[in-house]
């Protein structure tokens, strides 16, 4: 395997340079001197951001667009075998390696290097610790897998020796990074075109756990089951948080306000230490805001500095994220696309003001609508009217086994309204006529159902 000397800057081409964690990998080799071209199907403001910052960026992945005086070419997992481009990295012999690859190796020349994995959370739980790091003046690098406002995009470059990313399990690719602390969210079945069932995922998170050696930390949630499967005879620290008063950290005398945002007292190992108050919505976050606090209390940041942290973190992009007002309807937009996600943003839901509360649901992958059909209805169900989009490819082809008819069905057989329109045009009409002043209208899905609310609001 190619390695990379961070103190010598090379030429390194990224294959799908407008990914959202290439573009950030590509803004932090700019930032320390390396000299970056990229690829991508078209421009975005991601990419022309990166050609601010001096990236040479070229449209259409293409076999001349590999030179021979790259030392380097990055590619993502959705890069295929068959690539032109990567046809002619393999025929230049040019060295080559996979984004998780190059992120792990760059892990390496942090000493706290924060990696955070699980099937649901990671961009909120990485946000709200990135703020709390901010407040505590840690001067940290950041990837995130989304718009974060508060550094203005998805990277931050820093001078400390403090580096935060998110962790994800698909292709294994968790299992390259080095990092000195991991925390694991929850682990649920998820990515099933790739893991043969919730054993193999579990297996995956195991085998993550044991990278950490005795320096290393691994902070995970209390809730998961058979959790002492991934922590058992493992050499490194172990801490847990949840709302089991045996956890480490825990959450008590938890309320939420008119917005539907947690307040509560916070606890560590049984001793009161401070009433928290966040910004964002659900019990979910509650949760994640224990994770980051866990995280915070080991790289020793002051409370009042976690506080002002947790309190200045308003969300990211697409996470239940105020989008506006129409005709008394709030719009609200939300990236969830798992059953677990989808409850639980339902579930916050019914906390925020509201006089029925509307889900229009674009499932994601043919494969993961399939295999979870039945947990998607219930899902939900928890709203008071579904209404479904297509699902959205993504990776995948249409081999016709599953329609969001089936999954309209289903829903169905729980006594929940739900309608299915095969275009947004149709939606959107069918939404102006039925929707009513004081109701709740929440877009969800990792696809593109975003523009719902988007064309409504204009």
């Amino acid at each position: 395997m190619y390695k990379i000397n961070f103190n010598c800057p090379i030429k390194i081409h990224f294959m799908g340079i407008g990914g959202i964690s290439m573009s950030g990998l590509a803004e932090v080799l700019l930032e320390r001197g390396f000299t970056v071209t990229g690829s991508d199907m078209k421009s975005s403001p991601i990419t022309e951001k990166l050609e601010h910052h001096g990236a040479r960026i070229v449209y259409g992945q293409k076999a001349e667009n590999i030179t021979d005086d790259m030392d380097l070419v990055v590619y993502t997992a959705a890069i295929h075998p068959d690539n032109p481009e990567f046809q002619a990295v393999l025929k230049k012999g040019i060295p080559h390696m996979d984004r998780a690859e190059l992120l792990g190796q760059m892990m390496s020349n942090y000493h706290n290097s924060i990696a955070v994995s699980g099937t649901h959370g990671k961009t909120t739980t990485t946000s709200m610790l990135s703020l709390i790091m901010l407040a505590g003046e840690c001067d940290p690098t950041i990837s995130v897998g989304g718009i974060l406002k508060d550094i203005d995009g998805n990277i931050r470059v820093g001078r400390s020796q403090n580096f935060i990313t998110e962790a994800c399990e698909y292709t294994n690719s968790f299992l390259k990074f080095n990092p000195r602390i991991e925390l694991i969210l929850n682990v649920d079945a998820d990515h099933l075109d790739f893991f043969k069932d919730l054993n193999d995922i579990r297996h995956s998170f195991r085998c993550f756990a044991e990278k950490l050696d005795e320096k290393g930390v691994l902070i995970i949630n209390g809730e998961i089951p058979n959790r002492t499967y991934f922590t058992e005879n493992l050499p490194c620290k172990v801490i847990t948080y949840g709302l089991d008063s045996s956890d480490t950290y825990t959450a008590k005398n938890i309320t939420f306000d008119d917005h539907a945002c947690g307040s509560y007292d916070l606890y560590a190992n049984g001793e009161k230490l401070e009433h928290m108050t966040l910004s964002v919505t659900g019990m979910h976050n509650v949760s994640n805001s224990l994770a980051a606090i866990a995280a915070a209390m080991e790289l020793n940041i002051p409370m009042e500095k976690i506080k002002l942290g947790l309190a200045n973190f308003k969300g990211t992009d697409r996470r239940f994220e105020y989008k506006g007002i129409i005709n008394g309807i709030t719009v609200i937009d939300d990236y969830a696309h798992h059953p677990t996600e989808i409850e639980a943003t339902l579930t916050a839901a019914k906390n925020y003001p509201h006089r029925k509360i509307w889900c229009v649901f674009q499932p994601h992958t043919y494969t993961r609508t399939k295999a979870l059909l039945g947990d998607f209805a219930k899902a939900l169900s928890h709203a008071d009217h579904v209404v479904l989009a297509d699902i959205y490819a993504a990776r995948e082809a249409d081999t016709g086994e599953i329609h969001s008819r089936d999954l309209q069905a289903e829903i169905r057989k729980l006594n929940t309204e739900a309608d299915y329109f095969s275009s947004f045009e149709d939606i959107e009409k069918f939404l102006l006529k039925n929707c009513t002043h004081g109701d709740l209208l929440i877009t969800m899905g990792a696809g593109d159902i975003v523009n719902v609310g988007e064309d409504l609001l204009k």
